[in-house]
């Protein structure tokens, strides 16, 4: 896997910048009652009417069968490693039933179990699969169509980037009802046709979930209705500076996903990171609220609907690191970077289209940015991946790079961005460590070129690209702020 740094924000002057900007209020406004959590998981509200029912999976998981289906085979918690030694004895296509108990994999590192294909998996009433600080890894191996389901999978201790259920980003796996917690690295990995479906993924120590598998064929990705909650306890961003390693869930290189009716809270970092060739991605009906970092991040990536969400209370912890540094990039909780519509590449639209959304007291609403010295073969490309539409890298230089179809394909753009329709409310005084001059901004801009000196994207080129050329639209969206005197307004300077 090929892991990457933040998107470089700082390193080239914003000023002077060409930019399309909406600034919704300042941090000086009346105070008015943040909205109380139900739940008393943090300060947040209940879900809205735009995502139905929250869906508080975690302590609430669906019970498993209390007895042994017919034809499964029984697996005792009292026997350790019982699981794993049952299942390289019986054939492909086996049900196995944990009885409620402890189950335990052995004192070895290495102690998994490693499925055949069509293998199903059931947890009774309180069965619980502990890795009890000393197994790597629970369910192991690229065995297709595996379903895991009422279980309890707990104590692994995976290391980072990789994950404890479906380590080898197996094909075709449905992964129902369990809780995922307590782990280190991530609670899954995710492999083509996964879907992840009514799970607690909770308290990991990288991610609830990381879909990333090698030579990147993921297809057909469907995360629906899961709580998403209070990963990366291990602070991966604190321990690897600039990793970009964090957060609820990230997508690498995922082609169609639907990630819908999910509760995705309280990480640390962002609540779902899609993360470079990420294409036809669908983000409907969730709840994502008070996350330290954005709600969505979508990086270097193509096509994404992004409707009908409530997204509340995020990047108050990243916006005020960026206050505290003294740095004004419109920090938000939408976060395009470097992404854009392609009708290259084929999916449900051929834009970024951003609409039916409610956002509430976030430390900024939407940002779309592009690093004008980020673009495949550039030093400020921190992977050594290449767009979509390029492979190799190398095939960006000069001078070649300097004119069509390179000049445009070698690049990932933030074009054809739609914004419509959504609503936005800010109360500055909510928002905790509201700082003025730096939340409840939004923007669509880029910076100004500066490097590498042989760049076809020096100086101005990219912002204005980004500003007139690139089809990017913001409109039909309603304001509502308690500062009478700065509701919203538009500004391009040059």
């Amino acid at each position: 896997m090929v892991h990457r740094t933040t998107p470089l924000r700082r390193l080239a002057p914003l000023v002077p910048v060409l930019v399309l900007a909406l600034v919704l209020a300042g941090c000086n406004s009346a105070s008015v009652p943040p909205p109380v959590s139900p739940t008393g998981s943090g300060p947040t509200a209940a879900a809205p009417a735009s995502t139905g029912a929250v869906a508080a999976v975690c302590d609430n998981t669906m019970p498993g069968p209390d007895s042994a289906p017919l034809g499964a085979v029984a697996v005792d918690p009292r026997v350790d490693d019982d699981l794993h030694k049952k299942t390289q004895t019986k054939p492909p296509g086996t049900t196995f039933w944990l009885a409620p108990g402890t189950h335990t994999l052995g004192t070895d590192q290495f102690g998994q179990v490693i499925p055949k294909d069509g293998n199903t998996y059931l947890g009774a009433p309180g069965a619980v699969l502990d890795g009890r600080g000393r197994n790597l890894f629970a369910f192991t191996q690229k065995a297709a169509d595996i379903t895991i389901r009422y279980l309890t999978i707990t104590g692994f201790v995976a290391p980072n980037n990789q994950g404890v259920v479906n380590h080898d980003s197996g094909d075709g796996w449905v992964i129902e009802h369990n809780t995922i917690q307590n782990n280190s690295g991530a609670g899954t990995m995710a492999g083509a046709r996964q879907q992840v479906r009514d799970n607690c993924l909770r308290n990991n120590g990288q991610y609830g979930m990381n879909a990333y598998q090698a030579g990147n064929g993921i297809v057909g990705l469907v995360v629906e209705g899961n709580e998403i909650v209070g990963n990366n306890t291990d602070d991966w961003e604190a321990r690897m500076p600039g990793c970009g390693c964090t957060g609820g869930v990230k997508f690498w290189a995922v082609n169609g996903a639907d990630v819908r009716n999910n509760w995705v809270h309280d990480n640390r970092g962002p609540g779902l990171w899609a993360d470079i060739n990420n294409n036809d991605v669908l983000i409907e009906n969730n709840l994502i609220e008070a996350n330290d970092g954005e709600a969505v991040f979508y990086e270097a990536s193509y096509n994404l609907i992004l409707r009908k969400n409530t997204i509340r209370n995020n990047t108050w912890v990243a916006g005020r690191e960026f206050a505290d540094d003294g740095d004004n990039f419109p920090i938000a909780a939408i976060y395009i970077s470097e992404s854009g519509g392609e009708s290259r590449l084929q999916g449900r639209t051929d834009k970024i289209d951003i609409y039916g959304n409610l956002f509430e007291n976030n430390w900024s609403g939407i940002t779309a940015w592009e690093n004008a010295d980020r673009f495949c073969n550039s030093p400020a490309n921190p992977s050594t991946d290449c767009t979509e539409l390029l492979v190799p890298s190398s095939q960006c230089a000069q001078p070649g790079i300097s004119a069509e179809p390179l000049y445009g394909d070698c690049r990932w753009k933030t074009q054809r961005v739609d914004i419509h329709d959504n609503r936005f409310v800010f109360d500055p005084a909510a928002v905790i460590g509201c700082t003025e001059g730096f939340a409840g901004r939004m923007a669509i801009l880029a910076n100004y070129g500066t490097y590498p000196d042989w760049s076809p994207y020096m100086a101005r080129v990219i912002q204005k690209a980004v500003t007139f050329d690139q089809q990017n639209t913001w409109g039909s969206n309603t304001y509502s702020t308690s500062d009478r005197g700065c509701l919203w307004h538009m500004r391009q300077t040059e």
